[in-house]
């Protein structure tokens, strides 16, 4: 009986004193190398936040292939309240490849950002809040979706800190 104590003590002792990580973070993200890679590859003109306040981390930078074989330009990072918010960009997408990126929420209406209009996709269920900006035909430019769990307000400071890639 003491022996099972003291096993159990030590193993307490150990518990304590073996330190333990709170979060796991990934490798640092260059956003403005690989928009730049990426611009130099792909010739469009995609957009990267630049003077975003303190607070804002990258997560995620790619361009890859998604829904409907779609080439996108992707951009993601934490916010200070600890959501997450994207920027999505593409060529003339199809709807399958918007519903997929706004996770088929609902069009809720329009809001007015940085001097555009932007659709406003809302997801209750999965909490998941999406802005979309589809140009006018024939303008050069990309089709920009702004997603992810970061509120409006957010979003909007985000969508005021993109800056095409130079």
């Amino acid at each position: 009986m003491y022996s099972l104590f003291a096993v159990l003590g030590m193993v307490l002792v150990l518990i304590l004193l073996v330190p333990r990580v709170n979060s796991v973070g990934g490798p640092p993200v260059n956003v403005s190398a690989t928009a730049a890679d990426v611009k130099e590859q792909s010739g469009w003109p995609i957009v990267e936040p630049v003077g975003l306040p303190s607070g804002w981390t990258p997560t995620s930078v790619r361009y890859v292939r998604v829904t409907d074989n779609f080439m996108t330009w992707h951009v993601g990072y934490k916010t200070p309240s600890g959501t997450f918010v994207a920027v999505e960009q593409t060529q003339d997408p199809s709807r399958a490849w918007i519903a997929a990126q706004t996770n088929r929420a609902p069009l809720e209406g329009t809001v007015e950002i940085a001097g555009r209009t932007w659709e406003k996709y809302v997801r209750d269920s999965k909490v998941q809040n999406s802005l979309l900006s589809v140009p006018e035909e024939g303008s050069g430019e990309l089709t920009t979706l702004i997603t992810g769990t970061a509120t409006f307000e957010e979003m909007g400071t985000f969508v005021e800190s993109l800056q095409p890639v130079g």
